[in-house]
C-alpha cells in the first residue's frame, strides 16, 4: 500500500510487496468471517456456535484449515485432469484482482486507476469462467448442470449489477474510485440512490449464491453446483475461499461507492486511523446483512430467481439511469435524485406485494384458486 510500498525503488519489489499484503489480508479476513458467519447465524438461531477450539472457539477455522489441507485430493478418472487442476484457480484469481483497485483510505491502496470501477466489474465477471471449466472438467453430469445454472444465475445478475454502478457514476461524474468516495464528503450516494442501493445489494447477493438466491449450491437441488466433484485444497479454493473474499470485495465496493467510505463522516478531519474504522466497519455492516438473509430469508426457485432479474431489477435498472439522466440534463437540484429513485423504488415494491402471494394465508390460496 501507498505507506508501505514507498520503501521499495525496485518496482519488481513494490509490486511484489503489495501482492502480499493483498494475500495476506484476504486469507485473513475468510478466515475471520467463517469465524463471525457461524457465530452470527448461531445467534439468529438461538445457538452458541463454535465453542470447542479454543476460546469461544475461535481457533475453528484454524483446524478447518488445516483439516482442508491434510484431505486427500481426489479426481474422477474421467476428468480432465489439466482443466480440473485449472479450474478452481481461474475462479478465485480474478476475485484476488479486484482487491488490488480497492482504497480503504484516503492513501492506503495498492493502485489508484482512472477506470478502476469499470475495472472491478470487468475483472469479477470472469469467475464464471473458473466455475464452467470446474463443472466440464468433472465430466460429472451433475457438475456440467451446476455450472450452467451458476453461470445463468452469474450473467444474469451481473447486468443490473453494471448497470447500477453506471448510474451512480453519472452522479459522481467519473469511475475512479477515490474521485466517487471524495464526492460523497457531505452526502453518501445511498441518500441519492436507494434504489441503486437495492439494486446492487440484490445483484451482490446472487452474485454469490447466498440465499435467497443459493439454487447453484443448494443441497436440495439436483447438483451441488461446478464444484461437486472437488475435494480438499482444490474445493476450498473453488468454494469457500473464493466465495468469502468476493463478499469481502463486493461488501467494501458498496461501502465506498454507496456508504461514503473513509470520507464520511468526518474522515478527511480525523485522519486515517478513523478512516479505517469508517470503511471496515460499513464493510462489516453490509456483510451481516448478507449473513443475516442467509439464515432468514427461504429459497427462491430457478424460475423466479431469474424472473425477479430480467423482468423486475432489470428494468428498474434502466429507470435508475435514465432518470439520474433527466436530473442531469435538466439541472435539477440535488434531492430530486432522491425523489426520482426513492418513488420508483416504492412503486416496484407496490408492485411486487400486488403480485407475489405474501400476506395471510387465506390470501395466498385465494390468489391461487383465482
Amino acid at each position: 500500500m501507498t505507506q508501505i510500498g514507498q520503501f521499495f525503488d525496485n518496482v519488481w519489489v513494490d509490486a511484489f510487496w503489495r501482492l502480499l499484503v493483498v494475500l495476506g489480508l484476504m486469507v485473513f479476513v475468510v478466515l475471520a468471517l467463517t469465524y463471525v458467519e457461524r457465530k452470527f447465524i448461531g445467534r439468529i438461531q438461538m445457538r452458541l456456535g463454535p465453542m470447542r477450539t479454543g476460546p469461544y472457539g475461535i481457533f475453528q477455522p484454524i483446524a478447518d484449515m488445516m483439516k482442508i489441507l491434510l484431505k486427500e485430493d481426489l479426481r474422477p478418472a474421467t476428468a480432465d485432469r489439466l482443466a480440473f487442476e485449472l479450474a478452481p484457480f481461474l475462479a478465485f484469481v480474478p476475485v484476488f484482482l479486484t482487491l488490488l483497485v480497492l482504497p480503504f483510505t484516503a492513501r492506503w491502496h495498492v493502485r489508484v486507476l482512472d477506470l478502476g470501477l469499470l475495472y472491478f466489474l470487468a475483472v469479477s465477471g470472469l469467475t464464471v469462467l473458473g466455475y464452467i471449466i470446474a463443472g466440464w472438467a468433472s465430466d460429472s453430469k451433475y457438475g456440467l448442470i451446476g455450472s450452467m445454472r451458476t453461470a445463468a444465475q452469474l450473467i444474469s445478475y451481473e447486468v443490473p449489477l453494471v448497470l447500477a454502478v453506471l448510474a451512480l457514476s453519472m452522479l459522481a461524474g467519473s469511475l475512479n474510485l477515490v474521485d466517487i468516495v471524495r464526492d460523497q464528503g457531505r452526502v453518501p450516494f445511498i441518500i441519492w440512490q436507494p434504489l441503486g442501493f437495492f439494486l446492487f445489494m440484490a445483484a451482490a447477493v446472487s452474485d454469490l449464491s447466498r440465499r435467497p438466491f443459493d439454487v447453484a449450491a443448494a443441497e436440495s437441488e439436483v447438483a451441488g453446483g461446478p464444484w461437486i466433484e472437488y475435494s480438499s485444497i482444490r474445493w476450498s479454493i473453488l468454494y469457500a475461499l473464493t466465495e468469502y473474499a468476493n463478499m469481502f470485495a463486493l461488501c467494501v465496493l458498496g461501502s465506498l461507492i454507496f456508504l461514503g467510505g473513509w470520507d464520511w463522516p468526518l474522515g478527511l478531519k480525523w485522519g486515517w486511523p478513523w478512516q479505517l474504522v469508517l470503511v471496515f466497519g460499513k464493510t462489516m455492516t453490509l456483510i451481516l446483512v448478507i449473513m443475516w438473509m442467509n439464515a432468514t430469508f427461504p429459497r427462491v426457485r430457478v424460475d423466479q430467481l431469474m424472473s425477479l432479474c430480467w423482468k423486475l431489477l432489470l428494468p428498474l435498472a434502466f429507470a435508475q439511469i435514465f432518470l439520474n439522466g433527466l436530473v442531469l440534463v435538466y439541472h435539477w437540484p440535488d434531492w430530486t435524485f432522491l425523489v426520482t429513485s426513492g418513488l420508483t423504488l416504492l412503486l416496484a415494491g407496490c408492485i411486487v406485494y400486488t403480485i407475489l402471494p405474501l400476506g395471510s394465508p387465506s390470501r395466498i390460496v385465494a390468489r391461487s384458486s383465482a
